[in-house]
């Protein structure tokens, strides 16, 4: 029997590692040692504080996105070979037993496990970005450069969103943002926003706004920002009641078109036109990572080993604007 590690949350605000025994591998299963997992900053944190909308159960077993290499099969699987590395949604365990219709091949033997780790939040992403259709030269504000937002702000630019412009309220993430392509950043804080944000966008406001920070005041920032006819995705989890919006005023004299593009609103079986599965996009993402059209570098914040999770998700309750993209380290995989 192997003895694996894992992440728990025994109670509200409490991590540990724990140590368990993996079950018995079936002849369709395979068997899989983690190379690295990478924590959701914020849908873990609200979960692991029981913020509002994120009440959860305890104990719980957090994460999603998962890179390891297969290292048995069973007799009955053909479609797996020992040495392949794999992506799949496990939580943040060193080894794991599955169903090979749960992974995905990571395909290019050249991208780093920890870049290839971002597929699943890059997917994520995705589906909200999608869902803006933004055409090719249309003005697009992301609220919120944490992980999220970030990565919305290069696939919005890959979706041709010109100008792309990034705001947020801490200033060493809106540097980052200008390192990822931003063509403006912004601090909704500064008594200006609005009227700098009108004229980057010729007086006309961004026809597509899309929320990534989760804080109720930021929805109505968005919809109070965007421009006439504008789309505004709400991709970001809420976490409480936004108070006080005024629909006649904020949305229906403006004509705005409002998407909820949480990751659960998806096509189970087959992708069509904007609304991709998650398959689909997971799959794409690793390819645009494994080709370096999508860079997800300088969003690694902290690179730690699995068994130090606990001091990690203490500066994720503290909430460190320092904190972006946290890659957990398995079986030895050595730590720059």
């Amino acid at each position: 029997m192997i003895k694996a590690q894992r992440v728990v949350w025994p109670s509200r605000a409490k991590v540990e590692v724990e140590t368990f025994t993996l079950p018995p591998m079936g002849d369709g299963e395979v068997l899989v040692a983690t190379d690295c997992t990478l924590i959701s900053p914020g849908t873990e944190r609200a979960f692991l504080l029981g913020l509002p909308n994120a009440q959860g159960r305890y104990p719980s077993r957090p994460g999603y996105s998962n890179i390891g290499t297969v290292i048995e099969v069973g007799k009955a699987v053909t479609s797996y070979k020992v040495g392949e590395r794999v992506a799949s949604t496990q939580g943040h365990t060193s080894h794991f037993v599955t169903t090979p219709d749960r992974l995905l091949k990571v395909g290019s033997a050249d991208v780093p496990s920890d870049e290839a780790v971002f597929f699943n939040l890059g997917a994520i992403a995705l589906q909200g970005v999608r869902k803006a259709r933004i055409e090719l030269g249309e003005a697009t504000l992301i609220l919120g450069q944490g992980l999220i937002g970030l990565l919305s702000l290069q696939l919005s630019k890959l979706s041709g969103a010109l100008p792309v412009i990034a705001a947020d309220l801490t200033d060493g993430r809106l540097e980052i943002s200008k390192r990822m392509g931003a063509d403006c950043t912004l601090n909704p804080e500064d008594a200006n926003f609005s009227e700098q944000l009108s004229a980057i966008t010729d007086g006309d406001g961004p026809i597509v706004v899309i929320e990534a920070t989760g804080h109720p005041d930021a929805v109505s920032t968005a919809l109070n920002v965007a421009g006439w006819g504008a789309r505004v995705v709400l991709l970001a989890s809420t976490r409480g009641e936004t108070p006080k919006v005024n629909f006649y005023r904020d949305v229906h004299k403006k004509g705005l078109i409002l998407y909820g593009a949480h990751n659960a609103v998806r096509p189970r079986q087959e992708s069509s036109p904007n609304y991709w599965t998650l398959k689909d996009d997971s799959r794409l993402l690793l390819a645009l990572i494994a080709e370096k059209r999508f860079d997800v570098v300088p969003l690694i914040s902290h690179r730690v080993q699995g068994e130090e999770a606990p001091k990690t998700y203490q500066l994720l309750m503290e909430w460190n604007p320092g904190l972006l993209g946290v890659v957990l380290q398995w079986n030895n995989s050595q730590v720059p």
